[in-house]
C-alpha cells in the first residue's frame, strides 16, 4: 500500500479520540507518555509532516530479523520522500547498537535490549521505538518429514546437544504417529551477535529452565552447532543439510521454503509459527514505560510461544533540525503507513495502542 504525500487532518480527530483507550490493550502498565500520543502523520512538534521536504541521507544498521520489513518500507518511503535516502545495513542487532553508539548511524534496528554493561557505548540518552513483531521459527530439514511437533524441553534438549538423533525418545513422545529416521541432528545457530538469538535463548530460559542451563543473550555458547551469519545464514545451513534444525525468523524461513515445527505453548497447545499466533502472543504482553515488552512464552491457547518484538533505537537529541525532521519523518512512516506492509513480508503489525505510544515516543526527539 503506497502512502499519500501528506496525511489529512482527519487523523488528528480519530487518533485523539482513541487516546483514552491506551491502557486497554497490550497489557500496558502506567506510562507517562500514555496521554500525549502524537497522531500518525504529524511531526514531533505536532504539525503535519511534509515528506517531500525531507532531504539528505539517514543511515541505519542492525538486526537481520526485521530487514525484510525495513527494506519494503524504505522502497515505499522513497515514493513519498524522494529526496531523503534511507539506508539499512542488516549486520545483526549487536553491531547495530555499536554503530549507533559510535554515531556511525542515526538509527539502529535491534530485537534485543541494550545490556547494562553496554550502556556506556551511548553518548546520550536513547529511545526504544517498537515497530513490528514476528515468530521465530524452529525450521528443520529431515528427509521424509514435513510436519513436526516440539515441546519446550525437546527444543532445549536439541539445542543443548543432549538430543542427537531424530528418532530420540523425546522427539518420538512429541510425535507418536510420525515415522522418524535415525538421522543425526545438525544444530544451526547464529555466528553474529543477534537479537534473534537473544529472544530464542530467553524463550528457552523461560519455557525450559531445567534443560536450558546456558546464559541467554545476543551470543550463546551453544555446545554443538554449526554457525551462520544472520537469519539467512542459519536458513542456508538448514536448507542444505539433511537432519538440520535451526532458529530462523518467519520471513527468511518462508523465503527459503523451510519446514517449520509447531511448538507447544504455555497452554499445552502445539501452535504453528503464523502471524495470527504472533498477534495472539502480543495481546497478553505487558508494555513497560520505555515501550519494551516481552511476548515470549505468552499465555493463550492460540499464542505462538516464540514471538519476538523488534525495535528501532534512536537518540533523544540530534545536533540539527534537519536530522530531527528526517528521523521523525522516517519513524512516523514506519509506525503509520508502513504497518500495512508488514503482513506482506511476514510480520505482525503493532496493536493500535502500542502504535500510539510509539508515536508519543517519537515526539520526544528534539535538537540538543
Amino acid at each position: 500500500m503506497r502512502s499519500t504525500k501528506r496525511h489529512p487532518l482527519v487523523w488528528l480527530v480519530a487518533l485523539l479520540a482513541a487516546v483514552g483507550l491506551l491502557g486497554a490493550a497490550c497489557g500496558s502498565d502506567d506510562d507517562s507518555s500514555s496521554g500525549s500520543s502524537t497522531p500518525p502523520g504529524t511531526s514531533a512538534s505536532g504539525g503535519e509532516i511534509d515528506y517531500e521536504a525531507l532531504s539528505g541521507t539517514l543511515s541505519g544498521s542492525g538486526a537481520t530479523f526485521p530487514s525484510a520489513f525495513y527494506e519494503e518500507a524504505i522502497a515505499e518511503f522513497q515514493d513519498v520522500a524522494s529526496d531523503l535516502e534511507v539506508l539499512y545495513n542488516a549486520v545483526g542487532s549487536g553491531q547495530g547498537k555499536k554503530d549507533l553508539g559510535s554515531q556511525i548511524t542515526q538509527w539502529a534496528g535491534s530485537d534485543s535490549l541494550v545490556a547494562e554493561k553496554d550502556m556506556g557505548m551511548f553518548t546520550r540518552p536513547f529511545l526504544y521505538i517498537p515497530t513490528v513483531a514476528a515468530p521465530i521459527t524452529i525450521s528443520f530439514n529431515v528427509s521424509g518429514l514435513d510436519e513436526l511437533d516440539l515441546s519446550p524441553d525437546t527444543v532445549a534438549g536439541i539445542f543443548m546437544g543432549e538430543i542427537t538423533t531424530w528418532d530420540a525418545p523425546e522427539i518420538e513422545a512429541d510425535n507418536p504417529d510420525a515415522d522418524l529416521p535415525s538421522t543425526a541432528i545438525t544444530v544451526a545457530v547464529r555466528s553474529d551477535g543477534s537479537g534473534t538469538t537473544n529472544n530464542f535463548s530467553k524463550y528457552l530460559k523461560a519455557a525450559s529452565p531445567s534443560v536450558f542451563t546456558l546464559e541467554a543473550g545476543d551470543t550463546v555458547a551453544w555446545p554443538k552447532a554449526q554457525a551462520g551469519n544472520g537469519n539467512s545464514g542459519v536458513a542456508q545451513i538448514v536448507s542444505q543439510t539433511d537432519g538440520a534444525i535451526g532458529y530462523v525468523d518467519l520471513s527468511d524461513a518462508n523465503a527459503t521454503d523451510l519446514d517449520q515445527a509447531s511448538i507447544k505453548n504455555k497452554d499445552g497447545e502445539f501452535v504453528a509459527p503464523t502471524l495470527e499466533g504472533a498477534t495472539a502472543a502480543l495481546e497478553g504482553a505487558e508494555v513497560k514505560a520505555d515501550l519494551t515488552y516481552n511476548p515470549l512464552n505468552a499465555a493463550g491457547e492460540s499464542a505462538y510461544p516464540i514471538t519476538a518484538p523488534t525495535y528501532v533505537l534512536v537518540y533523544t537529541t540530534y545536533s540539527d533540525q534537519a536530522t530531527v525532521d528526517n528521523v521523525t519523518g522516517w519513524l512516523t512512516y514506519l509506525l503509520t503507513d508502513a504497518q500495512d506492509l508488514a503482513e506482506g513480508v511476514d510480520f505482525a503489525k503493532l496493536p493500535t495502542t502500542l502504535q500510539e505510544k510509539a508515536m508519543a515516543q517519537v515526539a520526544k526527539i528534539t535538537v540538543g
